[in-house]
């Protein structure tokens, strides 16, 4: 069984490669953490680093698994260029829970994160041309269940930045905000939102409390009527892995 979260599509697209290489299914993680893993021999773990680290909803999530310690357990992060610290944090929050990662690798995408330095995601694209030759490596080590941690790090500046409180404040200054006068109430940003921190009220976007900075909905909004740091969502800026429709990351 293959475990993701995705925003934009970079981590459902490699979570699919995975599942059809090594014959396994998929399932959102948001939704898997409401059921019994422990008769699964292999579980993997697909998401996006944020920030060089998890993105902020993850620890919970991963905290709320039920994995034997029995279970192959791998991991597959997407990011714009470096890991950070998250193999290493998410190998310490399974380790809590008595488990060991067996293995992890990283593969480089489009960077649309909160913090990407207002860098174009569509102006990145040329990292497509490595992904096929890191996808084959991986899926033939997972196929030997190969017990490899390939890994990078920032040290200090990953520690810093996934402290509680900095994420919490990242949160508040980066996180989205709805802008109403432009917002139709269409509904895709609660659909597409993955912790379903949006909701309509009066026919206009309202955000919660907890959101985690994943950006599907200022990417998906066909408006732009979303801001993040400050600044409406530019439409030539807004992104989603070309192999990835919309209707795959809308909630059921």
């Amino acid at each position: 069984m293959i475990l993701y979260f995705s925003a934009t599509g970079n981590s459902l697209a490699v979570a699919r490669l995975l599942a059809e290489r090594l014959n396994e299914q998929l399932m959102l993680l948001t939704e898997a953490v409401q059921q019994d893993w422990t008769a699964e021999k292999r579980i993997g773990l697909v998401f996006p680093t944020y920030d060089f680290n998890l993105p902020p909803a993850l620890p919970d999530m991963i905290s709320r698994l039920k994995i034997s310690p029995q279970s192959y357990v791998f991991t597959v992060v997407t990011c714009g260029s470096a890991a950070g610290n998250c193999i290493w944090t998410l190998r310490r929050l399974l380790r809590e829970k008595g488990i060991e990662l067996a293995y992890s690798h990283k593969v480089s995408m489009p960077d649309n994160s909160a913090l990407a330095f207002g860098r174009n995601p569509n102006k990145q694209l040329g990292k497509f041309d490595r992904v096929p030759a890191r996808m084959e490596l991986i899926s033939r080590e997972l196929q030997a269940e190969s017990h490899t941690l390939h890994y990078s790090w920032f040290g200090l500046l990953s520690w810093f930045l996934g402290r509680p409180a900095v994420t919490r404040g990242m949160i508040h200054f980066l996180g989205p905000k709805v802008i109403a006068d432009k917002c139709t109430g269409c509904g895709t940003c609660v659909r597409v939102c993955p912790m379903k921190n949006i909701r309509l009220a009066d026919n206009k976007a309202l955000t919660g409390d907890h959101c985690t900075v994943c950006l599907a909905c200022v990417h998906a909004c066909a408006q732009q009527a979303i801001s993040t740091n400050g600044q409406q969502a530019r439409k030539d800026r807004q992104y989603r892995h070309p192999q990835i429709k919309l209707k795959d990351l809308l909630l059921r």
